[in-house]
C-alpha cells in the first residue's frame, strides 16, 4: 500500500528551501505517484518566476563542467539555483546511470543549491517524461535560475528547447563534422552558443564556422528574429562564463521586448497539458474490455476484417462510451 503525504505541508517546507523536501516532491513527480495532481494544483499557485535555461549538446563537449561553471556564476550572483541534469537510464534498474554529477560535488553543501539527476527511462528527445514537472518543483521552490542538462544524445537532443527560456548549446573543437552533423537538429534550436574547451586547437575555426552557419540563416529570417552570440569558454578554469551568463540576459531582456517568452512559457504549458491528456487517453485504452479491445481490433485489421481507421474510430468510440 503507497503511503500518503501531507503534500501542503510538504510544499511548504519546500518553499521553506529544505532540500528534503524539494527531493521528495520530485520524486513524487518522477514515481507518477496517485498524489500528483494534488501535488500540482499544490504547486501551481507558486510557479512562474524562475527563469529556464536548457544546455544540450553532443557527449564529450563539457556540458556537466558547463553546468557546474554556470552554477557558480549564478551562486555568486546571489541567485538560487535548481539542476536538473538528465542522464541515461540504465537497463536494470531504470534509474540515472550517472547519478549526481561527480563534477557538481562542489555545490553539494551550498544551501542555495539543489541538483538533481533524472533518468529518461527510455524517453526520446533527451529528457525524461517528468521533467516538466519537477522543473515545477524547483519553481516553487524558490529557484531564480533553473538548469536542464540533458543526455548528451545529437540531433534527438531538440526537445529541450520545449522547456527552456533560452536554450544553450554547447560544441567543443576537435569535434569532427560535428556542426555539419549536428546543424540539422540540436543547431537549431540555440539560443546561444557556446565553444567550450577554446584552448584547444580549432577553436576559432569552430566560432567562425557557427558565425558564418547563423549569418547564412539570418538572410533566410526576419530581421526581427534573435540572432543566436557564439561564446568561447573554458568552462573547466571558469574562463568565458561571465559571457555566457551576459549572453543569456540578453536574451532574456530581448525575449521580454518581444512577447515571446510569455509565447514560449504558453507553448510549454500546451504541450503538459497534451501530454497528461495522452497519457490518460492511453490509459483507458488500456482498461477497455481488460485491455484486450486494442488487440482484437489489430487482428481483424490484420484479417482485413477493418482497415486501421475504422478500427481506431472504434477504439476511439469505445473511449468514450
Amino acid at each position: 500500500m503507497t503511503r500518503t503525504v501531507d503534500v501542503a505541508e510538504l510544499v511548504d517546507r519546500a518553499r521553506e528551501g529544505q532540500p528534503r523536501a524539494v527531493a521528495r516532491l520530485i520524486s513524487l513527480v518522477e514515481d507518477a505517484s496517485p498524489q500528483l495532481r494534488e501535488v500540482a494544483a499544490a504547486l501551481s499557485p507558486f510557479t512562474g518566476n524562475a527563469q529556464v535555461i536548457g544546455l544540450t549538446g553532443a557527449p564529450g563537449v563539457g556540458k556537466s563542467t558547463s553546468t557546474s561553471a554556470l552554477v557558480k556564476a549564478y551562486r555568486e550572483r546571489g541567485k538560487r539555483v535548481g539542476v536538473l541534469a538528465v542522464d541515461p537510464s540504465s537497463p536494470f534498474s531504470g534509474g540515472a546511470l550517472l547519478g549526481d554529477r561527480v563534477r557538481m560535488g562542489e555545490h553539494a553543501t551550498d544551501p542555495g543549491v539543489f541538483i538533481r539527476s533524472m533518468a529518461t527511462r527510455g524517453h526520446l528527445g533527451g529528457l525524461s517524461w517528468a521533467t516538466p514537472q519537477a522543473l515545477r518543483v524547483l519553481d516553487a521552490a524558490g529557484c531564480d535560475v533553473v538548469l536542464v542538462e540533458t543526455v548528451g544524445v545529437g540531433q534527438s537532443e531538440v526537445e529541450v528547447v520545449s522547456l527552456a527560456d533560452t536554450t544553450v548549446v554547447l560544441l567543443a573543437p576537435g569535434m569532427g563534422d560535428g556542426i555539419q552533423a549536428a546543424k540539422a537538429g540540436i543547431l537549431e534550436i540555440a539560443d546561444v552558443f557556446v565553444v567550450n574547451k577554446a584552448d584547444r586547437d580549432g577553436a576559432d575555426q569552430t566560432a567562425r564556422d557557427l558565425k558564418h552557419m547563423i549569418s547564412l540563416g539570418r538572410r533566410e529570417r526576419a530581421e526581427a528574429l534573435w540572432r543566436p552570440p557564439v561564446v568561447k569558454t573554458v568552462a573547466a578554469r571558469g574562463e568565458g562564463v561571465a559571457d555566457v551568463v551576459d549572453a543569456i540576459d540578453a536574451h532574456r531582456a530581448w525575449l521580454h521586448e518581444k512577447g515571446e517568452l510569455d509565447r514560449r512559457r504558453a507553448h510549454r504549458a500546451a504541450g503538459e497539458i497534451e501530454a497528461i491528456a495522452l497519457e490518460r487517453l492511453r490509459s483507458r485504452i488500456g482498461d477497455l474490455h481488460g485491455g484486450s479491445a486494442l488487440t482484437t481490433l489489430a487482428k481483424r485489421v490484420v484479417a482485413g476484417e477493418l482497415d486501421p481507421y475504422a478500427a481506431a474510430d472504434r477504439l476511439v468510440e469505445g473511449v468514450g462510451a
